[in-house]
């Protein structure tokens, strides 16, 4: 029995998430097909904490589906002026919403509110811990690029995260999302940003500088540096950052031919990666970008429009 929302990888069945690549690919392949899937249906978007990507993707994958959305966001809100995050969802549902897209600067706060409510909840992000539908449009894009040579077998891949693992939602929904496919997962960066509490993950190998690895990945997943880690300390300065962990045109001519580079964005050039790199054959990041929109519309079409996969 599949979940009633979808608001982290984590625990998650290799089943629902193959599930859930299947129908982005039947998505991608003819979107006229679904484009009443959430007709008559409302998607409340609820972004507590900002995003532009995220939000625009979701709110173009409900129009694609047929269906209306009603946004909404804490500034100006009732939130500000004291209600509690529950109160003002429970207020918004009785306007006849069908569904929540959630994002917020908590962790967990998206399990927390589909506890409380009846809706179906689906997590566009919520502080460090996880952001479960860019794992998945990451792992679709890998899939889709993959296919075209030949093979979308994730078993015998691998796969290197490389940044700030640490404070990153992405790496942690990446971890669960990849190894449930089978892909052999690396982690680097600085000591003092990568994950050290290894109860909470699938089996994981570590690395402390990527030139050692670079040659033997399939693929690299570059994490946004946050300039906030600076001012705290976690790394010396973004110079040393971009020298000893960015993806810099000398170091992308290790890869093997076939391996590919990933971004969730917003991509700060010339430090995790240089715009050389991001901007090359190998970059899927566009492709990512795209994908988001028929990811998106694949969880809310199975979680809020009840379509079978």
């Amino acid at each position: 029995m599949f979940p009633v929302s979808f608001t982290s990888v984590h625990g998650q069945s290799a089943e629902l998430l193959r599930t859930l690549l299947a129908l982005s690919f039947r998505i991608k392949n003819d979107p006229s097909r679904y484009s009443a899937v959430l007709k008559n249906r409302t998607v409340l978007q609820m972004f507590v904490e900002n995003s532009t990507r995220t939000r625009m993707s979701f709110e173009a994958a409900v129009r694609k589906l047929g269906g209306s959305s009603i946004g909404f966001s804490s500034s100006g809100s009732s939130v500000k002026k004291g209600e509690t995050l529950l109160d003002t969802a429970r207020v918004i549902l009785q306007y006849g919403v069908d569904g929540i897209v959630l994002r917020h600067s908590s962790a967990g706060a998206p399990e927390w509110i589909a506890h409380a409510t009846v809706r179906p909840v689906i997590n566009a992000g919520d502080g460090a811990r996880e952001h479960p539908t860019q794992a998945l449009l990451d792992a679709f894009t890998l899939a889709e690029h993959w296919q075209s040579k030949g093979t979308a077998n994730f078993r015998g891949r691998s796969v290197l995260i490389l940044g700030d693992t640490l404070h990153s939602r992405v790496a942690r929904s990446n971890l669960h999302f990849l190894a449930a496919l089978g892909a052999r997962v690396i982690l680097c960066g600085p000591a003092t940003l990568t994950i050290r509490d290894r109860s909470l993950f699938p089996e994981f190998e570590v690395v402390s500088f990527p030139d050692r690895i670079l040659s033997e990945v399939d693929a690299v997943m570059v994490l946004r540096i946050q300039h906030e880690r600076q001012s705290s300390g976690a790394i010396p300065s973004l110079r040393e950052y971009r020298h000893f962990w960015g993806l810099t045109r000398e170091r992308a001519s290790a890869l093997k031919e076939d391996a590919v580079i990933l971004h969730p964005g917003p991509v700060n050039r010339g430090v995790e990666i240089d715009s050389e790199v991001a901007d090359s054959p190998r970059s899927l990041i566009l492709n990512q970008v795209e994908n988001g929109v028929y990811v998106r519309m694949a969880v809310l079409a199975r979680f809020v429009g009840g379509l079978e996969a």
